[in-house]
């Protein structure tokens, strides 16, 4: 079939892989004029890395990214409260990734061109609108000035544009603006010292007061220094959501570093990493209900379109390279588009819809937040804080929600074999 995919993030290059491996006649258009590696950091679960590796983009990916040992969550005071093995130092088939997403991107984009060719990934083209007749969508193209510049048909459209999406904006026009709980992001990369081993990715605080840190660079690593990306997370109480044209602005060290200015941890200290930053940028923390249906005739939502969540347990990208294998293997049983778009929608929604409606209940890191409030000042045994069984239950109950946990990914690698 043809398939017309708008947008080339994460989610749309590799739905765009997958689906022109398994046969398909795949064009991406995306609305930038020209890719750049922009942005900070990003985690890839290994669940997801399985389907990157299948795509051939290991190598490419292990030589630049650093591949995680081990997911380290804290207290705002340094101390440890769990440790887990990641991707194959937890004995599974495929890494974890740790990479600058402008990285990535770019490894995806060069990929998708030298699989589907250069002239199925088209710039500087936004949908605008779009229609199905007679078996077939038709789409229309603009450019930035909002000008007609390309009308396609196609067999299947699929909306990968993103939490702003015009294809889920078509068919959900009331929806407004994203959903904001108060809490503001402020991101960072630094070149600093490696902590913790030099591959370790910390969560330390709360919900209300976070700190997050990762290196993303091998060949910083290869050279004795850390790339590291950095996260603050502050809840600056309720208000109004940020409009979209203050998303991603210069952020202001005044405006957050006091609250992280003495957690120095000795084997990292926070307020150094995020003065030695070289940009600073400042978000919202947001994302949107789930709806009750992508798939409309041939027409469907992937990644942050369909199913924008918080950056919570490294989910959003994860998810939706998910996305692009499960409506690859829908299609691939018999030749009805619109009951594969169903059944992919069926496979894929509900559980999308479960990490979106559990990050907002704090996901994984309740963990965090009890330890906060039974022992504000710190602990000297974890176990009269948070005892082992209730820790285990919160990891467990939250791995299976993703599909991370170990017994799914080692059955998902049997498969594959």
């Amino acid at each position: 079939m043809k398939i017309i995919i708008a947008g080339a993030g994460i989610g749309g290059l590799t739905a765009a892989m997958c689906l022109h491996r398994a046969g398909h006649d795949v064009h991406v258009y995306e609305a930038v004029s020209e890719m750049r590696p922009l942005g900070v950091g990003i985690n890839i679960q290994a669940g997801a890395v399985r389907i990157l590796c299948g795509l051939g983009l290991e190598p490419a990916l292990a030589a630049t990214a650093i591949e995680t040992r081990e997911l380290r969550y804290a207290n705002r005071h340094g101390q440890t409260i769990w440790a887990d093995p990641r991707g194959r130092h937890a004995g599974l088939p495929w890494p974890q990734f740790s990479i600058h997403r402008g990285d990535l991107q770019m490894i995806l984009v060069q990929a998708a061109r030298e699989m589907l060719g250069a002239d199925r990934i088209r710039m500087g083209r936004r949908i605008a609108r779009f229609a199905q007749h007679h078996g077939k969508v038709s789409a229309q193209f603009v450019d930035r000035d909002g000008m007609p510049v390309e009308n396609v048909e196609a067999d299947i459209l699929i909306g990968a544009d993103g939490i702003h999406s015009a294809v889920r904006a078509h068919y959900y026009p009331d929806e407004g603006p994203p959903k904001w709980q108060g809490i503001l992001m402020w991101r960072g990369v630094t070149l600093g010292k490696p902590f913790l081993g030099g591959n370790t990715m910390v969560q330390a605080g709360h919900h209300n007061q976070k700190f997050v840190c990762y290196p993303i660079s091998r060949a910083h690593a290869e050279r004795g220094e850390a790339l590291i990306n950095w996260i603050c997370d502050l809840h600056m109480g309720d208000g109004a959501l940020p409009s979209r044209e203050d998303w991603n602005k210069p952020g202001r060290l005044e405006d957050f570093l006091p609250r992280f200015a003495d957690w120095n941890f000795g084997w990292l200290d926070v307020p150094e990493v995020i003065r030695n930053a070289h940009t600073i940028l400042e978000f919202p923390m947001v994302d949107r209900d789930p709806l009750p249906r992508w798939s409309h005739g041939r027409i469907t939502l992937l990644g942050d379109a369909a199913h924008p969540m918080y950056p919570i347990g490294s989910n959003g990208a994860s998810q939706a390279i998910l996305d692009g294998e499960a409506i690859t293997q829908e299609l691939a049983v018999g030749d009805d588009p619109e009951a594969a778009l169903k059944r992919y929608e069926e496979r894929r929604l509900p559980p999308t819809a479960r990490i979106v409606e559990s990050n907002r209940r704090k996901g994984i890191d309740v963990m965090l937040d009890i330890v906060e409030q039974r022992a504000p000042q710190g602990f000297t045994d974890l176990e009269t804080v948070l005892p082992a069984d209730e820790l285990e239950k919160i990891v467990g109950d939250y791995k299976k929600l993703v599909t991370q946990d170990r017994e799914t990914l080692l059955k998902l690698a049997a498969a594959s074999k």
